[in-house]
């Protein structure tokens, strides 16, 4: 990592440390944050922490949880724990070094009550022109989604959740990864304007879950009068709102 930025998350409540190229913590981070619900005494994974946003965040959001990122990187992994300590949150959060691409079983950690993802967006190197290598691991899943997937259906217990941001267009291979192991799905798509498709889904799913998908109501982000975000949205970025999973 060359250049590393210090910003604020959550209106300020969480000071985040991150590079100043490649990967940095954004909307899909903030929301995959907001769509956790884990309840108090409970444990949370994160597949692909990267430097601790959507952990840190998820961690302010329900101070009763604890949580756990595992990151390949070791230098993101570096500056996760070095947030961590920035944010004092070190007796809720930690990070371990490991790869999707490797059995959950190696991590030598006990099932979890919930886990949620913000998988890389790509696995087909045709699909994605030349990515600067800083961005590299972020942008391509080497071992495509199928191993993101099964990871976190690994990761928690009977009846634990499974939580996922990606792109829209991925959804029914999303729904067809999950479906061996997961149901009791939920899906929320996510629209940058209400005249526009969705971009990108939130998924939430239940191990051993038997419930019938329900498809919610959308979240969309932007109006056409030019303001940044939706007030909703904005709501939910300062930390003042989480996004529920009731239908």
């Amino acid at each position: 990592m060359d250049a590393i930025t210090e910003d604020g998350l959550l209106d300020g409540r969480i000071r985040l440390r991150q590079p100043a190229r490649g990967y940095r913590a954004g909307l899909d981070a903030a929301l995959l944050a907001a769509a956790c619900d884990a309840g108090p005494g409970q444990r949370v994974i994160e597949a692909g922490c990267g430097a601790g946003g959507a952990l840190l965040a998820a961690a302010i959001r329900r101070p009763g949880a604890s949580f756990t990122g595992v990151e390949r990187d070791p230098r993101a992994a570096a500056l996760a724990r070095e947030n961590i300590a920035l944010n004092r949150l070190g007796e809720r959060v930690t990070v371990v070094e490991g790869d999707v691409a490797l059995r959950f079983a190696g991590l030598g950690l006990p099932p979890f009550d919930a886990a949620m993802a913000n998988p890389p967006f790509f696995d087909d190197p045709g699909a994605l022109r030349g990515p600067a290598p800083e961005r590299r691991g972020a942008w391509m899943a080497d071992d495509g989604l199928e191993a993101w997937i099964g990871f976190l259906s690994k990761a928690v217990r009977e009846g634990g959740s499974i939580t996922i941001v990606h792109r829209a267009d991925r959804l029914g291979d999303i729904l067809a990864l999950l479906a061996p192991k997961a149901g009791s799905i939920q899906v929320r798509p996510i629209h940058p304007f209400a005249d526009e498709p969705a971009k990108r889904v939130l998924v939430r799913a239940i191990k051993s879950g038997k419930a019938p998908l329900h498809l919610l109501p959308p979240l969309v982000l932007h109006d056409r009068d030019g303001g940044k975000h939706r007030p909703e949205v904005e709501a939910i970025l300062r930390g003042e709102a989480a996004l529920s999973w009731r239908p």
